[in-house]
């Protein structure tokens, strides 16, 4: 099997495809866990990093929440460590973005967008992206006082007045937990119901420290060096109202990267990868770890646990698969 690549005078150049025990498709704790035990094990390991190497903690400030740092570590150290460390034991790592697999035949095929692989075995770690407001100024504050990841960085905001903008379970389920640290939690809300349980729903109303806002969305966001205020605009009127905040949430929900392994292994309705047995997907020798099937707890140490399971049923099913052939 070839793949190809154009080189600076645009002739094409066919490249054999690579033959490994596994690849590894994605990057951040799961992958680079993945990885450190596939290579432990003594398994022609490739990880292929995808369009960001390190994933979501690349993008995040200081990390308290991972075991073995009493002192906290910056989210891409830690991510720069783990590569490191999966290197050391004989990862290879192209940091490269996967554009079409083929799990329907024999080693599975991988193509990325400079290289085409071959795998008896794969490990997706594509992991899932938080889907955000689409406003100029979210970027101009991310890291900066706006979060998608309550557990994570909640405890950073103690003492702030806090936003959370959504209205289903995870909305809910954050605003309690913010009411720890915050001095006050607002829920911007699009409508004038809410999607989440009714247990929830009651939780929240009973809560003094929870103010809902209706009808509502957030249409900018003010500050200096970090988030200070609030503009939210009301969906029936266009009326405004700047409200002070140290911090904002965004708990809408998240998207599955797994659009190129659409028709290739089964997914739920909302694009997460189903999981038959442990880390196995539908597709004998695919497996998956982390965000990417993993919708309920999201935190960068199940996403290593589920990386370092997958890696032990990927050492225990080719260890099977040879003796069945």
């Amino acid at each position: 099997m070839l793949s190809y690549s154009v080189d600076d005078t645009e002739s094409i150049i066919p490249k054999p495809s690579q033959l490994y025990d596994v690849v590894i498709i994605g990057s951040g704790p799961a992958g680079y866990t993945a990885g450190i035990y596939t290579s432990r094990a003594k398994l022609r390991t490739r990880i292929i990093s995808g369009s960001l190497p390190g994933g979501q903690l690349m993008t995040t400030s200081e990390v308290e929440n991972y075991p073995g740092f009493p002192n906290g570590i910056f989210g891409p150290e830690l991510m720069m460590n783990m590569r490191q460390q999966a290197e050391r034991f004989g990862s290879l790592i192209a940091d490269d973005e996967v554009i079409h697999v083929d799990f329907n035949r024999r080693p599975f095929e991988i193509a990325s967008h400079s290289e085409t692989y071959e795998a008896h075995s794969v490990i997706i770690c594509t992991g899932a992206t938080p889907r955000k407001l689409g406003i100029i100024a979210e970027e101009s504050f991310a890291g900066r006082g706006i979060s998608y990841c309550a557990t994570c960085d909640g405890p950073f905001f103690r003492g702030e007045d806090i936003v959370v903008v959504g209205g289903g379970d995870t909305a809910l389920e954050e605003a309690a937990f913010l009411t720890k640290f915050g001095r006050s939690v607002r829920i911007v809300h699009r409508r004038d119901s809410l999607r989440a349980s009714k247990i929830l729903q009651e939780k929240a109303f009973e809560n003094p420290k929870i103010e809902f806002l209706w009808n509502s969305v957030v249409s900018d966001i003010e500050g200096d060096k970090k988030v200070r205020a609030i503009v939210v605009k009301n969906v029936d009127d266009s009326g405004k109202q700047k409200i002070s905040a140290g911090g904002l949430f965004v708990a809408i929900g998240h998207e599955p990267n797994t659009a190129i392994f659409k028709g290739q292994i089964e997914m739920d309705d909302k694009g997460y990868i189903v999981l038959k047995n442990h880390t196995n997907t539908s597709v004998d020798g695919v497996f998956a770890a982390g965000d990417v099937h993993d919708f309920r707890y999201r935190q960068a140490i199940t996403a290593g646990g589920f990386g370092c399971m997958a890696a032990l049923d990927v050492e225990k099913w080719l260890t099977e698969s040879k003796h069945k052939r």
